[in-house]
């Protein structure tokens, strides 16, 4: 009788909970509908736009990030739909929805950062890299190491030719694997497992916006992406467009907020030992929390809590012994990390892993109306005039590309091993590593990103999983580290599919746009890399970022890619993976799963409390909880009903304000370069 009745207790409280489960995935997936009718987005009018982004934006781009470590990122998506909407308008026709978020897409898909090749110029030449003895270890396939060569400024070289056949090899297989494995999570998350991804409206909701805009319709979502809008610039005008302008017309730039956070780990470590303490001043967070999921975000909240508790605790037992006194946030969360936070973080991921798996086979199981089941013919039967391609053509994708990454890393590391000897030959062993990555582990963390993605709006990624592997795996020499390796995460590229859902328009638009795209980033790559190469040293006094960070940047790679080198053995990352350590993330993930599940609490703050265990973002937690608290008890309140799709607008109202006053500065900047700091 006793078992009898604890059974249905389990029972209805596991029922209660996949109720609570359903209801607040269904609230977000709601946020706006799934379109029944689809369209091709590309044409003249997404052409003239990737060209526009590929010859100005992305020097901008570029430039940015060197200057002040700022991409223009998705303020330059928003920029280049906004100006074409008005040259359209003006030309007396309009962009429908499905052209907009093409417009949108391609811009995103344009932009590069720049740092390639011009990175690989500078660690052949890094003190750091020098201080290490990696500077002449580096293969002539990353970058020459001749000073005749560098000293030319130059990458019209032969020399580089290698170089930049090894850079345009990988944006080839990066833009044919995007519809690889990324499209099998996208249909099993979405079409499958009907997962909100309730970033995916954000993006969805501003195209919508800028749609109606442009067909002459004065809708509430312009209204409401009108005023995110100018909130966004408002804000920018003096989070980053005053440093950035001043910067370059005195000394040194003008801020009011600390970029990117305000560090302050000094003033709380007496109390709180080998804990991270910053605070982000960035509006854009506490806005993001407003949009995430509510039990997520109080969940994170949570997690960061439990950290902060924690640490000191660990600290004063022993286990987190390489922090000491005085040196910093970052430097905190790096140390943390290789003490207890990498292991104990595998353990939190296979959690996941282990939880997503178990849902979908409570879904398939369930003998409960309350808990539908999983359709699994929605996989193989994607709704009609999506613009879905068969998922048989995705596996050959998936498994093309990384036997063309094993292939690759194959021949370049024998290469290195002829020339120079001190790089181990390739063994069965490091080719059944390379395999293990491609085909066993990529699948597993692509998928439990996907559900994060899907559920909480954000990937996860494992940190130093690749060094550790490099570490064990006994290789000696530098090579390795340059090499192709065959570890994606594709959770993220769920995201993109389930937005252009969401937008009405067809798939097969963005394997038209990436095909379109693909010449531009290669050409637009070589070519900037060559113009800002020219204009002066990178880094240099011209490039503040660049001077600033760099070398710091080489000397922590250093540090980890020494270890490698013959007589180094025995380094910090092969200390960090501690079995006890994993084994008690993976134990406290589980049983917390199992607890909320049990008492009919949201499943959902599982998901935050992994997120805020992982104690590398306290500056991005705390304003997105405080956003989710105050969208909640006041905004929600306020708006009622329609505050759900209110916030997704105006969020990406306010990413659009950004970049306009991200772009007006960099104008100003280019000016002041061209004028007062021209290299004739």
């Amino acid at each position: 009788m006793f078992d009898q009745m604890m059974h249905g207790l389990v029972a209805r409280a596991t029922m209660r909970a996949g109720m609570k489960e359903d209801l607040e995935l269904k609230e977000f997936r709601e946020l706006m509908p799934t379109p029944t009718h689809w369209e091709d987005g590309f044409g003249l009018k997404a052409m003239v736009g990737g060209l526009f982004v590929g010859m100005i934006m992305t020097p901008a781009s570029m430039y940015m990030n060197l200057v002040v470590g700022q991409d223009v990122g998705t303020a330059a998506q928003w920029v280049t739909v906004i100006l074409f909407i008005e040259v359209a308008r003006r030309s007396f026709t309009s962009l429908t929805r499905p052209e907009v978020y093409v417009l949108y897409y391609m811009a995103g898909a344009s932009l590069i950062s720049g740092s390639g090749l011009l990175w690989n110029q500078f660690i052949v030449q890094s003190e750091a890299f020098r201080q290490f003895g990696l500077a002449d270890k580096i293969p002539s396939w990353v970058a020459p190491n001749s000073p005749d060569v560098l000293g030319t400024r130059s990458f019209f070289n032969a020399a580089w030719l290698a170089p930049i056949g090894l850079m345009a090899l990988g944006q080839i297989l990066q833009r044919f694997d995007n519809f690889g494995l990324g499209y099998v999570m996208y249909r099993l998350t979405s079409d499958v497992e009907k997962l909100p991804f309730p970033m995916a409206p954000v993006a969805a909701q501003g195209v919508t916006a800028l749609a109606d805009a442009s067909e002459g319709q004065e809708t509430w979502r312009w209204r409401v992406f009108s005023f995110g809008a100018m909130l966004g610039m408002a804000f920018a005008v003096i989070y980053l467009a005053l440093p950035a302008i001043s910067g370059a017309f005195l000394p040194e730039p003008i801020s009011i907020f600390p970029l990117p956070f305000k560090d302050l780990t000094a003033n709380t470590e007496s109390f709180l030992p080998a804990v991270p303490m910053i605070l982000s001043f960035n509006l854009g967070l506490f806005i993001s929390g407003m949009v995430l999921p509510y039990w997520a975000m109080v969940g994170s909240f949570a997690g960061l809590v439990l950290c902060l508790i924690a640490n000191p605790i660990l600290y004063k037992i022993g286990i987190l012994h390489t922090w000491s006194p005085g040196i910093g946030a970052i430097p905190t969360i790096q140390a943390n990390t290789l003490d207890f936070y990498f292991s104990f973080g595998l353990g939190l991921a296979a959690a996941i892993a282990v939880i997503g798996f178990f849902h979908v086979g409570r879904s398939v199981f369930t003998k409960h109306e309350s808990a539908p089941r999983i359709q699994w013919r929605n996989l193989f039967k994607p709704p009609e005039g999506r613009g879905d391609f068969p998922l048989w053509v995705a596996i050959v994708i998936y498994f093309g590309v990384t036997t063309i990454t094993i292939l690759t890393a194959y021949l370049l590391l024998k290469q290195a091993n002829l020339i120079n000897p001190a790089n181990s030959p390739v063994t069965l062993t490091l080719i059944g590593v390379f395999i293990f990555y491609g085909f066993i582990y990529t699948p597993i963390i692509s998928y439990v990103s996907a559900r994060m993605e899907g559920i909480v709006g954000m990937s996860v990624s494992i940190p130093f999983v690749r060094e550790a592997t490099f570490l064990f795996s006994g290789y000696k020499g530098a090579a390795i580290w340059f090499a192709p390796f065959p570890l994606h995460n594709y959770g993220a590229q769920t995201l993109y599919f389930r937005t252009t859902e969401l937008t009405g328009t067809k798939i097969k638009s963005m394997i038209k746009a990436e095909a379109f795209v693909l010449p531009i980033v290669i050409l637009a790559t070589i070519v900037f890399s060559q113009f800002i190469w020219r204009i002066a040293p990178v880094p240099s006094s011209a490039f503040p970022n660049a001077q600033k960070m760099w070398e710091l940047t080489a000397y922590r790679q250093g540090i980890i890619y020494s270890s490698t080198l013959p007589g180094n053995e025995g380094g910090i990352f092969q200390q960090a993976l501690v079995p006890t350590y994993i084994a008690a993330g993976l134990g406290i993930a589980l049983a917390l799963y199992g607890g909320m599940s049990w008492l009919g609490l949201p499943v959902l703050m599982v998901y935050g409390v992994i997120r805020g265990l992982d104690q590398s973002t306290p500056d991005v937690i705390l304003p997105q909880f405080l956003g989710a608290i105050l969208g909640r008890y006041y905004f929600a309140k306020r708006f009622g009903k329609n505050w759900p799709q209110y916030r997704v607008v105006f969020f990406a109202g306010y990413s659009c304000g950004v970049g306009l006053a991200m772009m007006l500065s960099l104008g100003l900047v280019f000016m002041s370069k061209s004028v007062f700091q021209s290299p004739y």
